[in-house]
């Protein structure tokens, strides 16, 4: 219990305030006009200038509520507190407008709006001038209970406003959460796979530029496209997350199954094999972008880790309900060793996961290294 109300107090405000704005000001318009017009036409109102500036000392209040609900609430139920005690010393049950029931407005932004600390105290406050309006109205028991339900639900409804405010507002940090690892897996795949080419291209141009000039240029040339469709897809990446409409919000589809072959090479080592076998056409989107992305990933540690490897084979079929990919290679290996963990290895586990799939990486059972991934079609997605 003390935890809760410690915790309680230390509650910080809401930051998802508005301004003030139009509204607030015809808010304000409407209750000064009600005020002045009723301050008017109740002659018969015990000291009517009195109560009616008491009554338009809400107004500014009204366009304080969310910036110091707490103010503003001592400054609305002060000026109740103030009209009980003249009801009290006049000796009259007829005193004040009907206008300042305004200050239930307060009451709700001091729920929705304030601190922890600032409810506290508020609550206090409105509890006593309540109080005292009771007492001075000789309030039965029944008007007390009906009286604080009414109250009561105010409270009620800025406390669901507020939590249920502050539970989207975490919704959506969860939700930029993984959007961000999925940028981050976008990322590192499609960097990662490019620069890799670009690095193996290098090196081979820098073999043949002395002696075979004429490949030196073919190398060159790859080295340009590799860097080209890099710089393309790094600015399509921009543009998501920039988040443009309109005109310049087209971009490029994301890459699938189809686009596997053009990963085939020939004219480098390590050769580049691509084999599709089964119906993969029509495949979910997020299936169908997970296996390129896969493939991509696997074929770029492979040529990374695997210098000596002569062949990488890139194999997709689909069985039934479920996709399979086997990304193995040709390199020398280590008995018994394992892949070492990374950002790669992490974020090809990840898509798998998040698709209800599974990933093994290894050496392979005939040498080389060997990644296989299962992707059911229908998985939590």
């Amino acid at each position: 219990m003390v935890n809760a109300w410690r915790a309680l107090w230390h509650e910080p405000r809401p930051d998802d305030a508005p301004p003030v704005g139009r509204l607030d000001g015809l808010l304000v318009g409407g209750f000064v006009l009600t005020a002045a017009v009723e301050g008017v036409v109740r002659a018969d109102l015990t000291w009517r200038p009195l109560v009616t500036l008491l009554a338009l000392a809400l107004a500014p209040a009204l366009l304080w509520r969310r910036d110091h609900p707490l103010a503003a609430a001592a400054v609305g139920f002060g000026a109740v507190g103030v009209l009980s005690v003249l009801q009290l010393t006049a000796d009259t049950d007829d005193l004040g407008l009907y206008s300042m029931m305004a200050v239930l407005i307060l009451l709700y932004s001091l729920v929705r709006w304030g601190s922890g600390s600032e409810v506290v105290l508020g609550a206090g406050l409105v509890t006593s001038v309540v109080a005292l309006g009771m007492y001075v109205t000789s309030a039965s028991w029944a008007d007390l209970f009906g009286g604080c339900v009414f109250l009561l639900l105010f409270v009620v409804f800025a406390a669901v406003f507020r939590y249920r405010a502050d539970l989207w507002k975490r919704q959506r940090l969860e939700i930029r959460n993984q959007e961000r690892l999925a940028l981050a897996r976008e990322l590192h795949d499609i960097v990662a796979h490019h620069v890799s080419a670009i690095a193996v291209q290098a090196q081979a141009g820098g073999a043949v530029a002395g002696t075979q000039p004429e490949k030196a240029a073919l190398v060159l040339s790859a080295i340009e496209q590799e860097a080209s469709q890099t710089l393309a897809e790094m600015r399509s990446m921009v543009r998501v997350l920039r988040d443009l409409g309109g005109e310049h919000g087209t971009y490029s589809p994301q890459r699938g199954v189809a686009d596997l072959p053009a990963l085939t090479r020939d004219d480098a080592a390590p050769a580049v094999e691509v084999s599709l076998t089964g119906s993969l056409a029509g495949l979910p989107r997020p299936v169908d972008a997970a296996v390129y992305r896969l493939a991509q990933e696997a074929l770029t540690n492979a040529i990374r880790h695997a210098p000596h490897a002569t062949r990488v084979g890139i194999d997709v079929c689909r069985e039934g309900e479920v996709v399979r990919l086997r990304v193995s290679d040709d390199g020398p290996t280590e008995p018994g060793s394992a892949p070492r963990p990374g950002f790669g290895l992490l974020g090809m586990a990840e898509r798998a996961e998040l698709l209800g799939g599974s990933l093994a990486a290894g050496p392979g059972p005939g040498g080389g290294w060997l990644v296989e991934a299962v992707l059911p079609l229908e998985g939590p997605v």
